[in-house]
């Protein structure tokens, strides 16, 4: 009876756990949507039920907010600048940052690997350490307020983080594919480009996501480096959180902080199957 007790209790068991960890992924989810649920929440007010006490969950709803400092803080425009930041630092960074983490993982060059440790802890730098000099400089060149000014300031912390990622992916990759590539007449930056690229696809996609997401939402670079022409929405964001002459005007940042937050969810639920594809190749080769 033991024996055959034993198998039906551990099934049992294991569905208990299962379902245990249904519930607390369920509540933990819960407790990280929240606050995004009640700014948009709130973004939907009228300013009178912002700040009834206690909070109403049923009022009737307005976009007044978002129409008003669409025209107001010109949010279009910045969000269409954040994009182009967003999108030209991602790829720029993917391109360069992929291609030097193939070379340390593959080039046997003296002292790569502190080389690359090297590299990677210039991200411990404090932004604010490199946004002065970087400001000093485009100035000196007449490069402020520009798209490309900021792009490179970003890829200044992306590319760090892109060239360790892809080095760890490449590592796992065996040797012989180059080689066999190599025997049949590619070059060494042919065979990067015709069967490492390829194979590292789902990889070089969620770095791309990753890198996309971190530029988004950066403000120091595009606070010093920007004025009007190129300034994203985190600056705009930090502009209505300054002005508190009259009060901080809670509309206003949760409809800011809407625009913000909803196209980076769209964004990673229509790459959803890259990135979980890419996360779980990197965990099973790494």
């Amino acid at each position: 009876m033991t024996s055959i007790a034993s198998p039906i209790l551990k099934r049992r068991s294991g569905r208990l756990g299962h379902k245990v960890r249904i519930a607390a992924g369920v509540i933990v989810s819960l407790i990280f949507l929240f606050p995004i649920y009640w700014m948009v929440l709130t973004s939907l007010k009228q300013p009178v039920d912002i700040f009834t006490t206690p909070p109403t969950f049923f009022f009737e709803p307005t976009i007044a907010t978002y129409v008003e400092y669409f025209r107001r803080a010109d949010i279009s425009r910045r969000l269409i600048n954040t994009i182009i930041v967003a999108a030209g630092s991602g790829v720029l960074s993917i391109i360069v940052g992929s291609m030097a983490g193939y070379a340390l993982a593959r080039v046997r060059i003296r002292g790569a690997t502190t080389m690359g440790l090297l590299i990677l802890l210039s991200r411990g730098v404090p932004p604010i350490a490199l946004a002065v000099p970087m400001f000093l400089v485009a100035r000196k060149l007449g490069l402020t307020d520009k798209h490309i000014t900021l792009i490179l300031a970003y890829c200044t912390f992306l590319i760090p983080y892109v060239m360790w990622l892809m080095r760890s992916f490449f590592i796992s990759l065996p040797r012989e594919l180059e080689e066999s590539a190599m025997i049949d007449g590619c070059s060494r930056y042919g065979a990067f480009l015709k069967i490492i690229v390829p194979i590292s696809l789902p990889g070089l996609l969620s770095t791309l996501i990753f890198s996309m997401i971190l530029a988004w939402e950066e403000l120091l670079f595009a606070l010093v480096l920007t004025n009007r022409y190129a300034s994203t929405i985190p600056v705009a964001i930090a502009g209505i959180a300054g002005d508190t002459i009259n009060g901080a005007n809670w509309g206003a940042l949760t409809a800011v902080g809407t625009i913000t937050v909803v196209p980076v969810v769209i964004f990673a639920l229509l790459v959803q199957k890259w990135l979980i594809r890419g996360l779980a190749d990197g965990a099973t080769k790494g």
